[in-house]
């Protein structure tokens, strides 16, 4: 069983021996960490018996009795095992975004990593949807609606939060803003990208690939179409379940 602990959602999977999934866990991810992750593996271990455990995500140190793994190998190794075949993926996760490029076999070819500023991260998406007063389940609906893309130039979050204030106070429109924003996240992420693979299919896992505003922003922004994997949230703690595997 795998389970990991983002900065926004801890999500746990078990499974089965033939690979398929037998029981998942998505939930907030709250402050108490060791307290919600012995939860959660102890829900899992109703359904599986006793198995060992991978834990990944920011939280994976404090999760009790469980085999810590680093979350670049642990996306690599559910995005291969759902897809076998090399490719270039992206996570947009809340605190970091990473792009791995994977190798014929599945192995971590290159990666980098972006974890040291919000501006191009999940966060980054929440704070300024935040300030527009947008729900996350009508982003894509809003971009859709957009007569035309207002560029956000700022690259710092806090910066870009008060340029959407300005923004909407000289009467852009909240569409146009929203298809900006996405706009400007996936710019980040190509140029985070740089020369990885350049001409390799597009992988994407993580919560933020359900937003299909992102994935055409980030299809545009590469020039390719992207791929979005099956269960996209789950990817990471698949991916640590099968580093324990037998």
């Amino acid at each position: 069983m795998g389970i990991d602990v983002g900065s926004t959602t801890t999500k746990g999977v078990l499974l089965g021996d033939d690979g398929a999934l037998l029981e998942c866990v998505l939930e907030p991810t709250a402050p108490r960490i060791d307290e919600q992750s012995r939860e959660v593996v102890a829900r899992l271990k109703q359904k599986g018996g006793e198995l060992p455990v991978g834990a990944t995500g920011y939280g994976r140190k404090r999760v009790p009795t469980a085999r810590a793994v680093t979350e670049i190998t642990c996306h690599a190794k559910g995005a291969f095992f759902r897809l076998k075949r090399q490719g270039l993926l992206v996570d947009i996760g809340g605190q970091d975004t990473k792009v791995i490029h994977l190798g014929a076999q599945g192995d971590v070819q290159d990666f980098s990593m972006n974890d040291k500023c919000a501006a191009g991260t999940g966060r980054f998406l929440e704070v300024i949807l935040g300030r527009l007063n947008v729900p996350l389940a009508e982003v894509s609906a809003y971009a859709a609606r957009a007569p035309r893309v207002v560029s956000i130039s700022s690259t710092c979050t806090v910066f870009a939060e008060s340029e959407v204030v300005s923004l909407i106070a000289e009467g852009e429109p909240v569409e146009g803003i929203v298809k900006g924003l996405h706009a400007s996240l996936a710019s980040r992420v190509r140029a985070q990208a740089g020369t990885l693979s350049p001409s390799a299919e597009i992988f994407m896992s993580g919560g933020v690939a359900l937003n299909q505003a992102m994935v055409a922003a980030l299809a545009q922004a590469m020039g390719r179409a992207i791929t979005v994997l099956p269960e996209p949230q789950l990817i990471g703690a698949l991916g640590a379940a099968l580093s324990v595997a037998g």
